[in-house]
């Protein structure tokens, strides 16, 4: 009788999840109940997990995105081999994906080409004879994705946003950032040691170069990149997008760069009818135009080879992919072996055809029930981050009525896109493998060229709806959220609690991208998405106290003798912070938060606090979270959950946290930006 009752009376209550089996509660399993909360939440809330998941062998991290990618790599693979079994008609999407996978999966192939299909190429190169040559040579390498010293694409102008301009970055490194070309630290040493003395000299032995020649060619490879990185702006300088913007005429760029025909390059590569450029770091253009002719010709050479064999190791023949894997995945991120050739395939046709694969996938994995109840969540956000900023006691009435004027214009997409991207020019077939992804890299290439001089199509989605991630887009001011984002392993979507829901989406992706749109960078842009001064300047002045205590704060966190940089990641220490607060307010006008009961034992305001940690659920090796602490803005998973709990009054209301718990801060020492 009380079942019948429930399920015919009663609907609403049980579907508010007032009991849930402990042994599928996605909150309630992993803890690790012997650390207290107030040491250290992360490890309180995933540690149970943490302990039972080691991270596998082929793996830099594991943990919850690795879970929900590895269920959509399944499906995918599905996708893929039925489109092998279709024979589709040619120059269909089933086609390509089927000849995609098919030829990435063709190993005896790829040994026996070996670098036959890059031949073309490397005779390119060859035949650069003189500066001109070298710098059509440029030019030409942009267009198949090979990485030069000129970092030219088309994007938004930052001060006129209905506009597509083309834009020049810093650029032709090897390493993933400058800083590890000249910090002590040891994983700095050891990671440019083996860069220039092994990595370097074993890409030039695989094309059959003596090792004695090998070495020589490799340090003066390295000592270019050197130059280049020494007038390379450090991380934290790139987050200042008024100095990052400088406009010039193609005549000013001439001056400054007298070596570089900047029309001739422009016209090889592709960018067409272009009279202005923005340009990102003045200094490192001059730097290159001195390092023309600074560097003789045979060294320019081998810096492009060694590009277009890092560029394309990875799809070649083993002695080239193992070489590949040893550097970046073991050296660099400590993987212990590689991924199995399938999922290495399939990431690469997701990455290169993603929309293609997308399509397919929202039709059966993101049903509208579940888009509905996540595009009501943004509402329920922009409501409550509304409610904040009306509460301020900083911020003048001026600039509170333009940042309600922002917020109410922050366009979100949700799920998967409206209009889906248009592949019919991109040429895949039975081909070699490297040839396929060449094509693709030529394809992106077109695509984002065809931009300049158009219109910007603000319904165009940077990611794939499979994508386990989401951004804010200044320039668009808009939050794109992937389908694949909400998703929790082993759990259906209605079966969550919104408290657990409203912590994992609400607060850690849905908060927090739109609290980007008022970060350090995101609050130079106006409700159009122009870099323009909205804020009165006591209030920029009143803003940036309170981010320079969260500056401060994460200063303070080390780990494996390194300093997580505060500067580099305030932006998205900022939207942290501000998402748990905002997604708090948002969650306590739910049934569940304000019925107060608890589900196995845990109040609803403590599985809010888990549910937003389960969203960082993540055990990383030494060697990769070093790396991101010297190349990333995000600081590590467990300080995104321990650094902003620490700030938030609520939770130590939830968890009992007393003075003497390693989190514990002291009331004047807590930031509240929002």
């Amino acid at each position: 009788m009380p079942i019948a009752f429930c399920g015919m009376l009663a609907l609403a209550s049980c579907n508010n999840h007032q009991s849930i089996d402990p042994a599928h509660d996605p909150v309630f399993k992993d803890r690790d109940t012997t650390v207290k909360p107030g040491d250290n939440f992360f490890l309180y809330a995933n540690g149970g997990w943490l302990k039972k998941n080691p991270i596998p062998a082929a793996y830099a991290s594991w943990g919850i995105g690795n879970i929900v990618i590895e269920d959509i790599r399944d499906r995918l693979k599905k996708i893929s081999e039925d489109a092998i079994a279709a024979k589709a008609p040619r120059g269909t999407n089933t086609q390509k994906i089927g000849d995609f996978y098919y030829t990435g999966m063709d190993t005896a192939t790829i040994a026996q080409q070996g670098l036959t299909s890059l031949q073309p190429e490397l005779d390119k190169i060859d035949q650069v004879n003189d500066i001109k040559s070298l710098v059509d040579e440029f030019a030409h390498l942009q267009t198949i994705g090979v990485g030069t010293p000129i970092g030219a694409y088309v994007g938004q102008d930052a001060k006129n946003s209905n506009k597509n301009v083309l834009q020049l970055w810093q650029a032709g490194i090897g390493l993933p950032s400058r800083d590890y070309y000249f910090n002590t630290d040891q994983h700095s040493v050891d990671i440019r040691t083996d860069y220039q003395q092994k990595h370097l000299p074993a890409l030039f032995k695989l094309t059959s170069l003596a090792p004695d020649a090998s070495i020589l060619i490799s340090n003066k490879i390295y000592g270019l990149e050197k130059l280049l990185a020494e007038n390379s702006r450090k991380l934290e300088d790139l987050r200042d997008p008024y100095r990052n913007y400088n406009k010039l005429t193609i005549a000013d760029l001439s001056k400054l760069t007298p070596l570089i025909d900047w029309n001739n390059l422009f016209q090889k590569t592709g960018f067409k009818n272009v009279d202005t450029v923005i340009l990102g770091q003045p200094e490192y253009y001059q730097a290159l135009n001195k390092a023309l002719t600074t560097f003789d010709l045979g060294a320019w050479k081998a810096y492009l080879r060694k590009n277009l064999l890092e560029t394309y190791s990875s799809f070649l023949n083993k002695p080239f992919e193992d070489e590949n894997f040893r550097f970046w995945g073991t050296v660099m991120s400590g993987r212990k072996e590689q991924l199995p050739r399938w999922k290495r395939v399939l990431d690469a046709e997701n990455s290169y055809m993603g929309e293609v694969l997308g399509q397919l996938f929202v039709k059966e994995y993101f049903p509208e029930k579940t888009k509905k109840r996540y595009v009501d969540m943004v509402e329920a956000m922009r409501t409550s981050f509304k409610e904040h900023i009306e509460k301020l006691d900083w911020m003048s009435p001026a600039t509170k009525q333009k940042a309600y004027d922002k917020l109410a214009k922050v366009m979100p997409k949700v799920g998967y896109p409206d209009h889906w991207k248009d592949f019919s020019t991109l040429a895949i077939s039975r081909q070699p493998y490297v040839l396929n992804i060449l094509n693709a890299n030529n394809f992106w290439f077109r695509f984002n060229a065809a931009k300049l001089g158009k219109p910007v199509d603000r319904t165009e989605w940077g990611m794939t709806p499979q994508t386990y991630n989401a951004y804010y887009n200044p320039s668009n001011n808009e939050i794109v959220l992937p389908a694949a984002q909400f998703m929790i392993p082993g759990v259906k979507d209605e079966d969550v609690d919104d408290a657990v829901v409203y912590g994992y989406a609400a607060a850690s992706t849905i908060g927090h991208e739109m609290t980007h749109g008022f970060d350090d960078q995101g609050r130079q842009f106006d409700a159009q998405g122009n870099l323009k001064e909205w804020w009165t300047p006591e209030d920029s002045v009143k803003f940036s106290k309170r981010a320079q205590m969260l500056i401060d704060q994460f200063n303070g966190y080390e780990m494996y003798g390194l300093h997580i940089n505060g500067k580099a990641t305030r932006g998205e220490n900022i939207a942290d912070l501000g998402g748990i607060a905002i997604g708090l307010t948002a969650f306590e006008k739910t049934e569940q938060y304000k019925e107060g009961k608890p589900i196995n034992g845990l109040t609803p305001l403590q599985r809010f606090f888990l549910g937003y940690s389960l969203g960082w659920l993540e055990s990383v090796r030494k060697e990769a979270e070093s790396s991101q602490i010297l190349t990333n803005e995000h600081s590590p998973a467990s300080l995104r959950v321990n650094g902003p709990f620490s700030d938030i009054p609520e939770f130590y209301d939830a968890f009992h946290i007393k003075k003497g718990d390693k989190m514990w801060l002291d009331p004047e020492k807590r930031v509240k930006i929002w």
